[in-house]
């Protein structure tokens, strides 16, 4: 019996060892985390390194290596984890979360040097069998020698002739594949054969490490295996949420998580053999069902809630609901754990992405159903759930509102892919709130056109033009145009510092614009409706779905599932095919009223489009070169409205003509392009004075007039593709003629339809 002085110091010593093994942890952890991590990028080298003929043998000793020190990692891993959680069990002591994490990192470890084999399985199964003849060359190299020793001694014993017979033993069971029975033969011979000081102490040593590395190589796989199986853990469950709780608080190693539940499999094999239950599968759905329980608390849902917290910060910044500043409360990049492919366990693959993406349709599904005001907020969240965390989430279709309240187009820009093809025809609406504004616009225009300051300028421009187009090779000068721009100023500026161009300008943008807007919304209403109506195989040739069930006698449900599919395909043929022409009805609309004689003054437009571009170039620079302000205040960096506003009324004019006979673009390309070539040339004179500020200020002049040049080639691209919306290929003309001739086709359609039915009359009778 042991006194109380003996068991005292037997426990202390218990403790101090305890606490010795939890300090020795972390540093084990850290030196085999380098040691695996550099053990792996060293066979991933290996062995994707073509092999070369000349050196075949250095190559073989050297994969030969590599996995010989992998296995020991792996046995190594394996004792130290298996004794401290055996250790710590026997003595019933608590792990120190430390410690625990610890255990875990290198039961991750284990899995990795076995994945790492498994993954290259193909190439490791090849090169053991050519390691194993490279072992037995250099086995059956060491014998020979000492069985040529033995034979050069002339001395006979019966001992001497035990010894040969040994070695002849080894040699001829060496030539021969590895099996566990041949290597125990060659044991036991050998244990015969190096008797009577066979071989020297130098050839002995050599021997048995390459007899040791045989048997390794010859079980790699089943050795490996059994080093890795970490079967144990069902023992220690306990450990399984502080390693997740972990995981989750450092997201960076997610990856990690395929480790674990591949060991977490491995006690699978092991409950298939238990007896004390009327089947193994009992013991298999409580296992499955407590590990999933633990995932789903400790990792699944903590990410669902905290994804979702994070997505309702952002939506309502405005609010400042919490302190997000990352300095103070930290930040997790939680977005790592969807770049994660399924996890397998058991029977199922868990999706991390999967869950939180259902969770999360679920839970904006189910609260705009109770507040269907709040669908922008949760349609704004689930499109920053895709920017910002890659998943993808399904539509809620709900409705945006309740009945009582019409739909507002504002809605439908905000969200645009909620604009459903019914909602159409209140594009019409839309197109006549248009209507209302150009002609309040167009007001405006008439009035500055009909202004005798810049009647007669306009007048004197065009006089100007036709005397000079002949010498001038039918270009409109640009100096001209110059000229225009600080003539207007003259007559006087607002207090903002706008001249009465800027505002005319303006005014021709605004226009532009609103034929944007409708042009923008008529093409989200045209997607929509092509894409509801995408599986109609032809809208020319639509079957009537009831009349055919009404022919084939089928129930009153089946009736009346065809006359809605009816109702619904008459819908969406109708919707797809109105109202494709808006900017064509808002040319019918004001094209007579321009041309009317009374608007005579209105013709004069096109010769003022030359300042007006210049005026426009001017002001588009300077919005782009606020957006490197700090005053960002007017900074933009596109506005296409004018082009349109000007191939608008360009086309209400029916004036593509006399534009295009001025030749402007023409004109400012050779204006800038000569004095690039000027201010080139006069940089190569002055490159070999040492006068730097005029180098300076050449090379400012030269940005300069690029900038100028892009801005108006730009300018012209956008004027070009805008014309097109308004058939800028034909003269208002052309369009009569063209629509007169349709008229007659039409007609003398109907009256071939109406002869022939006066002759079939007589037959019918």
């Amino acid at each position: 019996m042991l006194d109380k002085k003996s068991l005292q110091a037997i426990k202390a010593y218990r403790d101090t060892f305890l606490q010795q093994k939890a300090q020795s942890l972390t540093k084990d952890v850290q030196s085999y985390y380098v040691f695996v991590s550099s053990w792996m990028m060293k066979m991933e080298s290996i062995l994707s390194k073509e092999q070369r003929m000349d050196k075949f043998a250095e190559d073989l000793t050297n994969r030969c290596n590599v996995f010989i020190q992998g296995f020991l990692y792996a046995y190594s891993i394996s004792t130290i984890i298996k004794t401290t959680m055996n250790l710590y069990m026997s003595m019933q002591k608590p792990m120190t979360k430390t410690s625990v994490k610890a255990l875990c990192r290198l039961v991750e470890l284990l899995k990795a040097i076995e994945h790492m084999f498994y993954r290259r399985s193909m190439v490791v199964a090849d090169s053991v069998s050519h390691i194993t003849q490279h072992l037995q060359h250099q086995a059956l190299n060491s014998i020979s020698v000492a069985k040529k020793r033995v034979i050069s001694d002339k001395k006979y014993s019966e001992q001497r002739l035990d010894v040969l017979s040994a070695l002849v033993l080894a040699e001829n069971t060496l030539n021969g594949p590895s099996t566990k029975q041949r290597r125990l033969i060659v044991s036991l011979a050998l244990s015969v054969g190096t008797q009577m000081k066979t071989f020297k102490d130098e050839e002995l040593f050599p021997l048995q490490v390459v007899l040791k590395k045989l048997d390794l190589i010859s079980e790699l796989r089943e050795r490996v295996q059994t080093q890795c199986d970490c079967c144990f853990l069902y023992w220690h469950r306990a450990v399984f949420p502080i390693y997740l709780d972990d995981v989750y608080e450092n997201a960076v190693d997610a990856a990690r998580l395929h480790y674990m539940f591949s060991a977490l499999r491995d006690c699978v094999p092991a409950m298939m053999n238990a007896r004390h239950l009327e089947s193994y599968e009992i013991l298999l759905d409580c296992y499955d069902k407590e590990i999933m329980e633990i995932l789903n608390e400790h990792l699944l849902d903590k990410l669902c809630k905290e994804i979702e917290k994070d997505l309702r910060l952002s939506v309502h910044t405005h609010l400042k609901l919490d302190d997000r500043n990352p300095f103070k409360v930290g930040m997790k990049d939680l977005a790592l754990f969807f770049s994660l492919n399924p996890i397998r366990f058991f029977n199922r693959f868990i999706d991390i992405r999967a869950y939180v993406t259902h969770y999360l349709d679920k839970t904006f599904y189910n609260l705009t159903t109770v507040a269907l005001h709040d669908w922008a907020t949760y349609s704004e969240m689930r499109n920053l759930a895709t920017q910002r965390y890659g998943l993808v989430m399904t539509e809620a279709h709900l409705p945006s509102q309740t009945l009582e309240q019409g739909l507002d187009v504002l809605e439908i820009m905000r969200n645009i892919h909620i604009f459903v093809s019914r909602y159409l025809y209140n594009l019409n609406n839309q197109v006549n709130f248009t209507y209302q504004f150009l002609k309040k616009k167009f007001y405006i225009f008439s009035q500055f056109m009909y202004d005798e300051h810049i009647k007669s300028r306009l007048i004197k421009d065009i006089r100007f033009f036709r005397e000079i187009k002949d010498q001038n090779d039918h270009k409109y000068p640009f100096e001209r145009a110059e000229k225009f721009n600080r003539g207007i100023r003259k007559l006087g500026i607002t207090p903002e510092g706008q001249s009465y161009l800027d505002q005319f300008r303006q005014l021709i943008s605004q226009i532009g614009n609103a034929m944007g807007y409708v042009r923008m919304i008529r093409s989200g209403g045209l997607h929509c409706s092509s894409n509801a109506i995408r599986f109609v195989p032809d809208l020319e040739d639509i079957v009537n779905f009831e009349e055919l069930v009404k022919e084939e006698g089928l129930a009153e449900e089946t009736l009346k599932a065809a006359r809605h599919l009816d109702s619904v395909l008459s819908d969406h043929t109708r919707n797809s095919a109105e109202g494709t022409e808006y900017f064509k009805m808002l040319v019918d609309v004001f094209a007579p009223e321009f041309r009317r004689p009374k608007n005579i003054h209105l013709r004069n437009f096109y010769i003022i489009v030359p300042p007006l571009t210049l005026n426009f170039v001017e002001h588009s620079i300077s919005c782009k070169e606020k957006l490197n302000k700090k005053n960002k205040i007017g900074a933009a960096f596109t506005d296409d409205g004018f082009a349109m506003g000007v191939a608008y009324i360009l086309k209400l004019l029916d004036q593509y003509q006399e534009f295009d006979s001025l030749h402007w673009f023409q004109s400012v390309r050779e204006k800038y392009l000569k004095e690039i070539r000027a201010v080139a040339k006069q940089q190569n004179v002055q490159s070999t004075s040492q006068d730097e500020k005029l180098l300076q200020t050449m090379n400012l002049t030269q940005k300069r007039l690029d900038v100028y040049l892009q801005e108006f080639e730009l300018l012209y691209f956008s004027l070009s593709s805008a014309r097109i919306f308004f058939r800028a290929d034909k003269t208002a003309a052309e369009e009569n003629q063209e629509k007169k001739e349709k008229e007659e086709e039409t007609k003398a359609s109907n009256g071939d339809l109406s002869d022939s039915t006066v002759s079939a009359d007589p037959v019918v009778k």
